[in-house]
């Protein structure tokens, strides 16, 4: 190949251009859904449904899955291929759905800043609450149901498209059981770090790395079967490292940059990376501390800040970030082995986006 890298700084302004664009047009889609949605003509319910998915699809998120998904069509070639579009509204719709039933399963209040759509329904329905519950379950059905559909109706041709309603479907079937391992780990005390990768392997990586590579690969006329160990790999230590952040965060993170609360691992019970690996280093009067923390919904900001204290001086925090650090330098070297195969600039991509997703953080 004898085209020149794309700079690493230009990445994070490429990501941006592209998120920019994407959240015009997926307003469009939710516009256009609005007034194509076939339902009862005097159900209010089902116009609220939709304008709760709206809010939550529009609220935030950097858009990475999209900007992964062009970057991998980008490896096969610059021009634009037709399906692009609405495999990116695909991804990022199955990914409201899954946050949709997230925090049904965490009971979570906030999310992106604003109500979560669970909760918005429970403020509505004060005195309903099993209708509250079901509402917003059949509003993440309804996202995921979406997310299919507008594939089905992409510009591609048709054999591309059957190919990548069979990608993003597995990638929802992997998330769903992602989620009840994610649930299953919390039945055990100190998961084994093979449980925790397997739950950042299903819940996350397949859908959120391996879902949008497939998808941009496959629209631009390229069949990712090929490769399929080299990109599993390299979205599962992607995942790794990306779980490992977000569990980062949950305790040592700015409540006020991510828009919600943190300790919500801690409060809720759930044995993530950093929940883990705190169990892991405390013994006696600390050991008390974090246990008698965990699962306990009254958990107090003080006693998050005293955890957080703790695993700072059992060097818990320190070993996170240098475990982020190696599983985003064995990511970044998986892609550097695609160079032969593809192209110089988009490679260039999949090499530095694990390191500079790490770099944000330190």
């Amino acid at each position: 190949m004898t085209e020149t890298a794309l700079p690493t700084p230009q990445i994070p302004e490429r990501f941006a251009d592209c998120a920019r664009r994407f959240n015009t047009r997926f307003e469009q889609y939710f516009r256009e859904l609005a007034d194509s949605f076939d339902a009862p003509p005097s159900s209010r319910f089902t116009p609220e449904c939709l304008d709760l998915l709206r809010d939550l699809s529009l609220r935030g998120g950097k858009r990475l899955r999209v900007a992964m998904l062009y970057e991998a069509a980008r490896l096969v070639t610059p021009d634009p291929v037709p399906g692009l579009e609405e495999a990116a509204l695909g991804v990022e719709l199955l990914q409201t759905h899954g946050l949709v039933h997230d925090d049904i399963i965490d009971d979570g209040p906030v999310r992106r800043g604003g109500p979560s759509t669970y909760y918005a329904y429970r403020e509505q329905f004060p005195d309903r609450p099993q209708d509250a519950l079901g509402l917003a379950v059949l509003a993440g059905d309804l996202a995921l149901v979406l997310s299919l559909r507008v594939l089905l109706d992409s510009p591609a041709p048709p054999s591309a498209r059957h190919a990548m309603v069979g990608v993003l479907s597995a990638a929802a079937s992997a998330m769903i059981a992602g989620q009840i391992t994610d649930i299953e780990r919390d039945f055990t005390h100190l998961p084994s770090e093979e449980l925790l990768h397997a739950v950042s392997d299903y819940k996350t990586a397949h859908y959120s790395i391996l879902a949008p590579v497939q998808l941009g690969l496959l629209a631009a006329g390229e069949d990712p079967a090929r490769f399929d160990a080299e990109l599993r790999r390299y979205a599962r230590l992607v995942g790794i490292y990306e779980t490992m952040r977000d569990d980062y965060l949950d305790l040592f993170g700015d409540a006020r940059t991510m828009g919600k609360s943190t300790g919500s691992d801690l409060r809720d019970g759930k044995r993530s990376y950093t929940i883990t690996a705190v169990l892991a280093a405390v013994n006696g009067t600390e050991r008390a501390v974090v246990e008698a923390a965990l699962g306990a919904p009254s958990c107090t900001p003080q006693t998050v800040a005293a955890v957080r204290e703790i695993a700072v001086s059992r060097g818990v925090e320190q070993k996170l970030r240098a475990d982020m650090r190696r599983y985003a330098e064995l990511a970044s070297a998986e892609a550097a082995a695609w160079r032969p195969r593809w192209r110089e600039e988009a490679v260039t991509v999949f090499e530095h986006l694990p390191l500079w997703s790490v770099e944000r953080l330190m």
